[in-house]
């Protein structure tokens, strides 16, 4: 039903609620560092957060904050032992959507879980190339956490190339792919290319290329 990345590191109740998320029918990633589940989040969009905030190497609340300051708007729930309001306000302040106080029932946990995936949210496409990771809905590409600053149609563009590694593409195919209107014809891609490769080059880019196939189109390759 869901992709939910779990951060817990106390293992009894990690390994109960893997068991639990699983058998209601959820993809679950656990993880029981803050280092581990940044890594995660690069990797895999999740549909919803469930976060711990005590840590081995830093707070759950922290991490929270961080993923908003991202632009990520997915549902996240803080659980913690925590029982007095400062902490759970400080929860909401990070941008928690839902925070569950030690010790709960799985049932509980798993209504707050259908309730949140109810509601209406943006789910933002990620596409990772090399070192470079792409926020499709945000219209967002970074690398190591660092804009790239494309423009509106150096966007379309390589998120249309990033989308199938290795494969050439023509003028005529990449034009189609992008929706592209009346401001983008076949004789001004080239220029649009040669914004792109000098802005990966700026930000100190070499694994992933753009080639050109002469007489075909273009193709993005990552060494």
């Amino acid at each position: 039903m869901a992709q939910i990345l779990l951060l817990e590191d106390d293992p009894f109740l990690g390994k109960g609620l893997v068991v639990q998320l699983k058998a209601a029918g959820h993809e679950v990633t656990w993880q029981s560092t803050v280092v581990q589940a940044k890594a995660s989040v690069a990797a895999t969009a999740f549909d919803l957060l469930i976060l711990d905030v005590n840590l081995p190497d830093g707070s759950g609340l922290d991490f929270c904050k961080n993923e908003r300051d991202r632009g990520v708007k997915n549902p996240i729930i803080v659980l913690t032992a925590r029982t007095d309001d400062d902490s759970v306000v400080s929860g909401f302040e990070c941008g928690a959507n839902d925070y569950v106080k030690k010790p709960f029932s799985n049932r509980e946990l798993l209504a707050r879980i259908q309730a949140l995936l109810k509601e209406p949210f943006v789910k933002d496409e990620k596409i990772r190339i090399g070192p470079i990771m792409i926020s499709v809905a945000q219209r967002k590409v970074a690398v190591n956490g660092t804009d790239i600053p494309l423009n509106r149609r150096e966007f379309d563009i390589f998120v249309h190339l990033a989308k199938t590694p290795g494969v050439v593409l023509s003028r005529d195919q990449l034009l189609q792919g992008i929706d592209s209107g009346a401001d983008i014809m076949d004789r001004t891609i080239d220029s649009h290319f040669s914004h792109i490769r000098a802005k990966l080059k700026k930000s100190g880019i070499d694994s992933v290329v753009i080639r050109s196939v002469y007489g075909v189109g273009y193709t993005l390759e990552v060494s």
